[in-house]
């Protein structure tokens, strides 16, 4: 990241969340004391903002400047609010398409997704608070600027968060290698959310009890499975397929 990214100390910290900034996480010093460091950690928990608490060492190795215990991580993306993007869709008379990420922690494979994502007319790329890609100045430049152009919306909690696009009658279809139903087979013309999982061992089987439908992309190689943004990208391309012969 741009130094102008990174911020270091206590007060730069509670000037940039006061300032309505986008953080993308905290680093916090561990046992770190007094009441300038307590109101700050106070103002990252009213605020939903990501804390990792670390040893001095990671500190140090980031930077060799006075960090007071504490170094702060600019997003470049500004966040959005989630149903507020559903429901302006919805009242736009658009059919919602939302790109759920669960455990994408490669910065490449976030920005190649999003730039997959606003290719195919995507609303939303929704990603958790913690276990997600940093948003930092290579995911935009993976991404050719898509970053900078589609919403991007962190929450706390993708199991409370499916629990609400299901109440908001959004279709949740999960990619999963274990699957049989094959992505020609499914409706993806309603209001639909794509789940697309970590490049170690997938969705998460906490997740999955949530989806209607189940995916396997149909490989013939040796390979027993596919890069996640290369799988997203496919996913998508059925999905806006599908959309366009229906218009």
């Amino acid at each position: 990241m741009k130094s102008k990214d990174i911020l270091f100390g206590i007060r730069p910290l509670t000037e940039a969340i006061e300032a309505d900034k986008s953080i993308d996480k905290v680093l916090i010093q561990k046992g770190l004391q007094g009441d300038l460091a307590k109101e700050a950690l106070n103002l990252t928990r009213t605020h939903k903002i990501p804390v990792q608490f670390v040893p001095a060492q990671k500190l140090n190795r980031i930077t060799q400047k006075n960090h007071q215990g504490v170094i702060t991580f600019i997003s470049p993306v500004e966040f959005q609010d989630l149903e507020n993007i559903i429901l302006k869709v919805f009242e736009e008379g658009r059919t919602p398409l939302l790109m759920i990420l669960d455990r994408v922690t490669d910065v490449r494979n976030f920005g190649a997704i999003a730039r997959a994502a606003e290719c195919h007319g995507v609303d939303a790329i929704v990603i958790p608070q913690k276990g997600a890609a940093q948003l930092n100045e290579d995911a935009v430049k993976t991404s050719a600027g898509a970053l900078m152009q589609i919403n991007v919306c962190k929450v706390a909690s993708l199991t409370d968060t499916l629990k609400t696009l299901k109440n908001y009658g959004i279709r949740l279809v999960a990619a999963s290698e274990k699957a049989s139903e094959l992505p020609e087979q499914v409706d993806l013309t309603q209001p639909t959310a794509l789940i697309m999982g970590s490049e170690e061992d997938g969705v998460h089987p906490d997740l999955l009890r949530y989806t209607e439908n189940q995916l396997q992309i149909p490989m013939t190689g040796k390979i027993a499975s596919l890069n996640v943004s290369v799988a997203a990208g496919i996913l998508l391309y059925e999905t806006l397929r599908q959309r366009r012969l229906k218009s």
